[in-house]
């Protein structure tokens, strides 16, 4: 069955109410479970810090120079990935580098709350909503939602996993927010993950990730495929671009995943200087939901738009370079107190290392 078809029953499952529908047939469970007795005793043989607290204003300059601008209001949701769990600076965290690249970007301040929790599966969605949407500030501009890497591991069913997902972007674009879903991470690029578990975790995670891009863009959401938290960086260098556990992405790979996400999260707010117009020579194209889901999920960085039912556009976003007086303005309020105890958001990695992924 093709993983189209696949994202399609998961997604109708979810919206129905559907039971679970497994994507390991029973044949490989044994050797499944012999797989992950071994990966366990590799996987997270170092410890993960806890992710260092990276809300508060970014783009403070702007704020000076236009007292008057009123910041966007930026909030990242899900697990460790959103969290930036396995990093030790604030900087260094996805919250903070899309925070200080979209001040950047729109020469605006960049107001960051960050509600992740490392662990986290998609039945924790509902929680990490309410508290945002409970805040006397009222609902975020944007928001950001990493989740999935976690139900997997746990095999919470897809159709559970995706139907938590489905409420949760519902809640927030009837609130008011735009949302951009970063879909389940590729499992199988983990290193110390052996055939035939890496094979399998990889058609996993992209089956899930195609069902989670068919009910976002059904809510008003738009996706950007993880794939293998993003690009041939992670396959090429794979000990640079994980941290201390061999699980979480080093500041590395948490600089590429981000920069991914960040030309999404500045077109749903009308910042970006690229158009929804599709570029056929980029493989751009306008397909049908399930068709655009499967085609992301095979390669990392695909942004999926839903136009009208049950049509979606397939973007690959072109990643330019920052104005250089933007980055320069980004950097130099990221470099106040960037001394242990520091406030959050004034880590001097968070603009310079967005700037290092894009010239990448």
């Amino acid at each position: 069955m093709s993983r189209a078809r696949v994202a399609r029953r998961i997604a109708a499952g979810a919206a129905y109410g559907g039971g679970s529908i497994g994507l390991l047939g029973v044949a490989a469970v044994g050797v499944l479970l012999a797989e992950v007795q071994l990966a366990k005793r590799s996987v997270g043989g170092g410890v993960a810090p806890l992710p260092p607290a990276a809300e508060g204003l970014y783009g403070r300059s702007f704020a000076a120079a236009d007292p008057g601008s009123a910041p966007f209001r930026l909030a990242l949701l899900g697990d460790s990935t959103a969290a930036g769990q396995g990093v030790r600076r604030s900087g260094q965290t996805p919250g903070a580098l899309l925070a200080s690249g979209l001040a950047a970007v729109a020469e605006r301040p960049v107001d960051l709350r960050n509600v992740a929790l490392p662990g986290a599966r998609s039945d924790d969605l509902e929680r990490q909503v309410s508290l945002l949407l409970s805040a006397s500030t009222g609902p975020p501009d944007v928001c950001v939602i990493m989740i999935g890497a976690n139900d997997v591991t746990h095999r919470m069913p897809p159709t559970e996993s995706v139907r938590h997902l489905a409420a949760a972007v519902r809640r927030l674009r009837t609130a008011g927010a735009e949302v951009v879903v970063g879909t389940c991470p590729d499992l199988g690029t983990i290193e110390p993950v052996y055939q035939p578990l890496r094979w399998l975790a990889r058609r996993v995670s992209r089956q899930l990730a195609a069902a989670q891009t068919i009910v976002v863009v059904e809510q008003g959401g738009r996706t950007v495929s993880l794939g293998d938290l993003l690009g041939p960086e992670f396959a090429a260098n794979p000990r640079e671009m994980f941290g201390v556990d061999n699980f979480h992405p080093s500041a590395e790979g948490y600089a590429t995943a981000a920069m991914a996400v960040l030309p999404t999260v500045c077109a749903v707010l009308g910042v970006w200087p690229e158009t929804d117009r599709l570029e056929p020579d980029r493989h751009e194209d306008m397909l049908p939901v399930a068709k655009a889901a499967a085609e992301a999920a095979k390669e990392a960085g695909t942004e999926v738009t839903g136009v009208r039912a049950p049509w979606a556009l397939l973007k690959h976003r072109r990643r330019r370079r920052l104005p250089e007086a933007a980055v320069a303005a980004a950097e130099a309020e990221a470099g106040r107190g960037s001394e242990p105890g520091s406030e959050p958001g004034s880590e001097p990695d968070a603009a310079s290392s967005a700037e290092d992924a894009r010239r990448s």
